[in-house]
């Protein structure tokens, strides 16, 4: 198996296709090294007015960033002066294009360990935030601000990005500056695994988008979708992101991930720190041709993998990436749902048998029905909400078996008891949203953020904590 080159200069250069693909199989784990990671993305806004977070200013989020590491310990990093990240451990706290907030915590072994960090981070940012004005909103999409008018965060790469947004959708800086998501992260163990995990988290879609639903309120109105980000991302750039029609293939492996994303088109580089715009260059002639006096490195294929956003990523883990950004009592089913769907073979199977029979012309149509209609989509005749009660059954047998207990001897289906509740009542966030808004609230944002907020001192259900 080739690999890598090691340069004199400490990157390693690449320079075959076999190179990336012994990049995917040399992340195999075995099954008790198993873990689960999961981002949390929250939308920083004027607790007032619902308007987005400056990221400037002496009430924005770097200033909160700022305390936060003055208060709690993390450790800023800097773009031309400017705080764009923190870091304590193997946490992190970044920040996307718009201002939102990502917490990205350490692999966790057990739900119980992620919720522990997710508390903690959860305290911090908002006691902090509170005394800047400023509410962070577990919300698919920004409530009332429109795009132009949230400021973009000062990174290198986001001012290589946007222009190039502009070329290849209609809703690029949408995406960018306006959503948030909760996005999970899987191991796997070898190559089969890992595309079976891939083409079952990818069939699930639809359900996953229509469970999670949750931006039917956009720049103060309803906007016609349960999830808008999930339209928004529909139209953001086709080369990169979307359903991957190869993956449910049963022939699939890591040869079909590589080539598509071979053909997938770079956005930069990095050189001595600098972001080098590459924009629309695919990745397969950077590898044979170079450009100028550079040379594809396996860095720049790990930096290219990172700019692909399909509805699942393959890196050297599975990530899913569908959900909406959710309110705090439903932050933590979606890791618990993937978790108990991916890690327990027989439920992966039975959640691969809940969407298998779709062709792919199907699958693109229930996709763009979940966006507008979340759990009322059908899939033929079937509602999209009884294949989401079918997918809790499954994942909650998942936990289950795999008997991760607590200091009070709970498994980690606890996690899954607001989920349940919410696809009892046959509503996801999104349409609970979607019927107050000009009826119970009467457009009043402050009860759409009393709603989705995050506040100091609250905690989801599942504290372990005595």
């Amino acid at each position: 198996m080739t690999e890598f080159i090691q340069t004199a200069g400490g990157s390693q250069e690449i320079d075959s296709v076999s190179q990336l693909r012994n990049y995917f199989e040399r992340a195999g784990k075995p099954r008790h090294q198993w873990r689960v990671g999961t981002e949390y993305e929250r939308l920083g806004v004027d607790a007032a007015t619902g308007c987005a977070a400056p990221y400037s200013g002496p009430s924005g989020i770097e200033a909160i960033l700022r305390e936060l590491a003055d208060r709690y310990g993390w450790e800023p990093k800097r773009e031309a002066g400017s705080i764009i990240a923190l870091y304590r451990g193997q946490a992190s706290v970044t920040l996307e294009p718009g201002g939102q907030l990502e917490f990205a915590g350490e692999q966790c072994e057990t739900m119980h360990e992620a919720y522990e960090e997710f508390a903690t981070h959860s305290r911090e940012v908002m006691t902090v935030a509170s005394g800047f004005g400023i509410a962070f909103l577990g919300l698919g999409i920004q409530p009332i601000s429109a795009v132009d008018d949230i400021e973009m965060v000062p990174k290198q790469r986001y001012r290589i990005m946007a222009p190039y947004m502009r070329t290849v959708g209609k809703l690029g800086l949408r995406m960018m500056k306006q959503t948030a998501a909760v996005q999970t992260n899987f191991d796997y163990a070898d190559e089969a695994d890992a595309m079976e995990k891939l083409r079952t988290a990818m069939g699930l879609a639809p359900i996953l988008s229509a469970t999670f639903a949750n931006s039917s309120i956009a720049e103060g109105q309803l906007n016609g979708y349960m999830t808008l980000r999930g339209h928004i991302w529909a139209d953001t750039d086709t080369a990169r992101s979307g359903l991957l029609r190869f993956a449910f293939s049963s022939n699939t492996g890591f040869n079909e991930y590589v080539q598509w994303a071979l053909e997938a088109p770079m956005y930069f580089v990095i050189r001595d720190g600098k972001y080098v715009d590459l924009t629309g260059m695919p990745f397969r002639h950077f590898l044979s041709h170079g450009h100028q006096t550079m040379r594809a490195t396996a860095e720049d294929w790990s930096l290219h993998l990172t700019t692909l956003f399909p509805e699942v990523r393959l890196k050297t883990y599975l990530e899913v990436r569908t959900p909406d950004s959710q309110p705090p009592h439903l932050s933590l089913a979606v890791p618990a749902l993937l978790k108990g769907v991916l890690y327990e073979p027989d439920c992966l199977q039975g959640a691969w048998d809940l969407v298998k029979r779709w062709n792919w012309e199907q699958r693109l149509s229930i996709s763009h029905d979940a966006h507008r209609d979340g759990l009322k989509a059908r899939a033929g005749r079937v509602p999209l909400l009884d294949l989401a009660r079918e997918l809790l059954t499954i994942a909650r047998q998942g936990l289950h078996r795999q008997q991760a207990l607590n200091a009070r001897g709970e498994d980690e289906t606890i996690y899954l008891e607001p989920l349940d509740e919410q696809l009892r009542s046959g509503r996801s966030c999104a349409r609970h949203v979607a019927q107050n808004w000009e009826s119970a609230w009467n457009r009043d944002v402050k009860r759409l953020i009393e709603f989705s907020s995050y506040r100091a001192g609250d905690l989801p259900i599942g504290t372990t904590t005595e």
